[in-house]
C-alpha cells in the first residue's frame, strides 16, 4: 500500500496539475470575494476537489479539512489542505502560490508537502525523517535532495535575513505596526518562493506570517522543523493554529524574535 508521504506527494502534485491549467488560462478565470475579503476562484475549488478525490481513493476512512469546503469525517487521522495558498498572488499572475497538503495524526502534524507549481518545485517532510526538496513536472520528481537550515550564521536578529508574508502591498496598517519591531532589527528580504521554505533550505533566518489558519501552516511548519528550524504562533505555541506565526532557523533566534515582538517566549 502507498505510504502516507507518497500519497501526500501524489495528492499535492495532482492538485498542482489542476492549478497550473487554471493559471495558464488566468485571464478568463471567474473570481469572487470570500466573506473575509480574500479572493476565491474556481481554481481553488477545483484543486481542492482533485486533492480530496485522490485522498478518498486511498484513505476513505480519514477525515479531511480543506480551506474551501471545510471538514469531512472524524477520527485520529486528518488530512489538511490549502488548495491554493496565496490566491491573491495566483490571480495576479505571480508564480509564488503553493499547494499545501499535510497529515495530522493524534493532534500532531506527521507529514507535510508544499508544491510551488509555477516554479516546478516540491518540498516535503515526514516527522523524524528530515526535509527534502525536488523539481517536478506532472507527477514526476527529479533531483530529490535533503535540505537544512543554515547553522553557520550568528544567532542574532541584527543582520538576520527576514521574509515577511504576505507581500508589502497586502499588509494592513495594523500588520505593519505589529511586525515593525522585528523589521527594525532584522533585514527584511524579498522572497522568490514562500519565505518559510527559504528558512528550511538555509536562505533565510526568519519568516513571519502575519495571518493564517491551520491549513496555511500545517505543511510548512513541519518542513521547517524537520529541516532543523522552529515554528510557533506569536504566542510561542508550536501547534499550527489561526493567527500570525513565526518560522526560525534555530531556537535562539526564534526566542529573540518572540521577545522583540513582545510575545510569550517562555518555552
Amino acid at each position: 500500500m502507498e505510504d502516507d508521504l507518497r500519497l501526500a506527494r501524489r495528492a499535492a502534485l495532482t492538485g498542482a496539475a489542476v492549478g497550473l491549467r487554471y493559471f495558464a488560462a488566468l485571464a478568463g478565470l471567474p473570481r469572487q470575494l470570500k466573506p473575509d475579503g480574500s479572493i476565491v476562484t474556481e481554481a481553488d475549488q477545483a484543486v481542492e476537489a482533485a486533492i480530496r478525490n485522490t485522498l478518498a481513493g486511498a484513505r476513505p476512512d480519514d477525515a479531511v479539512l480543506g480551506e474551501e469546503t471545510g471538514q469531512s469525517g472524524q477520527g485520529r487521522r486528518r488530512w489538511i489542505i490549502d488548495p491554493i495558498d496565496g490566491t491573491a498572488l495566483f490571480v495576479a499572475g505571480d508564480d509564488r502560490w503553493l499547494v499545501l497538503v499535510a497529515l495530522e495524526e493524534a493532534d500532531e502534524i506527521v507529514v507535510g508537502v508544499a508544491a510551488v507549481p509555477a516554479q516546478g518545485k516540491l518540498w516535503w517532510a515526514e516527522r523524524g525523517a528530515g526535509a527534502y526538496q525536488a523539481d517536478f513536472s506532472g507527477l514526476t520528481t527529479t533531483d530529490e535532495r535533503p535540505i537544512a537550515v543554515d547553522r553557520t550564521r550568528p544567532d542574532t536578529l541584527n543582520g538576520g535575513r527576514l521574509g515577511v508574508i504576505p507581500t508589502d502591498d497586502q499588509l494592513s496598517h495594523r500588520e505593519h505596526e505589529m511586525i515593525a519591531p522585528l523589521t527594525a532589527a532584522a533585514a527584511k528580504t524579498p522572497w522568490h518562493t514562500h519565505a518559510a521554505l527559504l528558512v528550511a533550505d538555509g536562505e533565510f533566518d526568519l519568516a513571519v506570517q502575519t495571518r493564517g489558519q491551520v491549513w496555511d501552516y500545517a505543511a510548512t511548519s513541519l518542513i521547517v522543523e524537520e529541516a532543523g528550524g522552529r515554528f510557533s504562533g506569536l504566542d510561542g505555541k508550536p501547534r499550527p493554529a489561526s493567527g500570525p506565526a513565526l518560522f526560525a532557523r534555530d531556537s535562539a533566534i526564534h526566542r529573540a524574535a518572540l521577545r522583540v515582538l513582545d510575545a510569550d517566549s517562555d518555552r
